[in-house]
């Protein structure tokens, strides 16, 4: 199973690799080492990090891809996963070339990220999708709604594998920072990067009281971040904590009053976006801020588990935000609800799903 990231805090990965190591599969994950890459705890499957000099753009991905196609070639597994089109050219080559059953994990609609959107090397990754995707026989992703769009460009049935928690809650012991004690706490998980509402949480902070808005993960702008709650001089108010390791992560999650996943509608890949912090909130019994987009709302209307916004209009979300931490009969409603979305949201019914993939192979 091959992954651009550096293993460190993929969950869905590891819950994959995890469930079909339960069904007697031998998995070997492999991922990105970066010289900032921390160090990889061992896991009950193997794992195997390529060194890579680049760190983004063109040359990463063509470095990181020929590596992996080579890698791939002197392989004596069976099936080759390639996790995301940013995978997807070396191993469909390489199984090719071998001759070996290849399946794709869809994470996103990766030619539709905001990130790509008006650049010309987003002509590239179409190319490679183009290419391949009417070819493939095993595939699944995260979402009803982008398999109904791969269908009606490409022809595929695309099977849907949706990125949830598992039941079991993993303890982890670690020392909860001292500004996060006796405070409520707004809470974003996830890559920072263009389009995940994140600027307009920090911004809605001048008008929540009581509150701290912390954020746990790493991207493209973390520092125009950081620099936007320095410039509005909320330091005290906006804890950035960096990437954590997914077997502490709850630990983080649990604390919080309010989960915050919020996406502007910046092509199909957020329109349809079902992303795995709204079921870890949910795990963690957290009420959730959500945009108004179809997949997020979907698990609104089944279970009333917090409010959604319209737009993204930084007093607008300050009120929202304000009556979630202190209305008293909604939480308490909330609270309700989201034990029941708890027993039907869990990584053990969504395996099912998986489980039929890879033993039809």
């Amino acid at each position: 199973m091959a992954v651009t990231n550096d293993l460190i805090s993929d969950q869905r990965l590891n819950k994959v690799c995890q469930s079909l190591l339960n069904q007697c599969f031998d998995v070997c994950l492999i991922g990105s080492k970066f010289n900032t890459s921390s160090a990889l705890e061992p896991r009950s499957y193997q794992t195997a990090r390529m060194p890579i000099f680049f760190r983004k753009g063109p040359l990463f991905y063509a470095e990181y891809n020929l590596k992996l196609f080579f890698r791939l070639l002197f392989s004596d597994a069976n099936i080759f996963v390639a996790n995301d089109l940013d995978t997807l050219l070396a191993v469909y080559l390489a199984s090719w070339i071998r001759q070996k059953k290849v399946v794709y994990d869809s994470h996103e609609y990766f030619t539709e990220v905001p990130e790509l959107i008006g650049r010309k090397v987003r002509k590239i990754w179409l190319k490679i999708e183009q290419f391949i995707l009417p070819k493939l026989k095993n595939s699944y992703t995260v979402c009803q709604s982008i398999a109904d769009e791969y269908k009606r460009l490409y022809g595929i049935d695309m099977k849907v594998v949706r990125n949830i928690p598992t039941k079991k809650i993993i303890r982890s012991e670690l020392k909860i920072p001292d500004i996060l004690s006796n405070k409520r706490i707004i809470l974003y998980q996830g890559a920072l990067n263009v389009g995940r509402g994140i600027e307009y949480v920090i911004r809605a902070m001048q008008w929540v009281e009581d509150a701290v808005f912390l954020i746990i993960g790493d991207g493209d702008i973390r520092n125009e971040l950081m620099k936007e709650a320095n410039d509005l001089r909320l330091n005290d108010k906006i804890i950035f904590l960096g990437k954590v390791p997914f077997n502490q992560l709850f630990e983080y999650t649990k604390l919080a009053q309010v989960g915050i996943s919020l996406f502007e509608d910046k092509g199909l890949s957020y329109r349809f976006s079902l992303p795995n912090r709204l079921f870890d909130y949910i795990k963690a019994q957290v009420p959730v801020l959500i945009s108004n987009l179809p997949e997020m709302q979907k698990i609104m209307q089944q279970y009333e588990i917090g409010m959604s916004v319209e737009g993204f209009d930084s007093k607008e979300i300050a009120l929202v935000l304000n009556e979630m931490l202190y209305n008293g009969a909604k939480r308490e409603l909330w609270a309700q609800n989201l034990e029941k979305a708890t027993e039907h949201y869990n990584w053990e019914n969504e395996e099912m799903e998986l489980f039929k993939i890879y033993q039809n192979l």
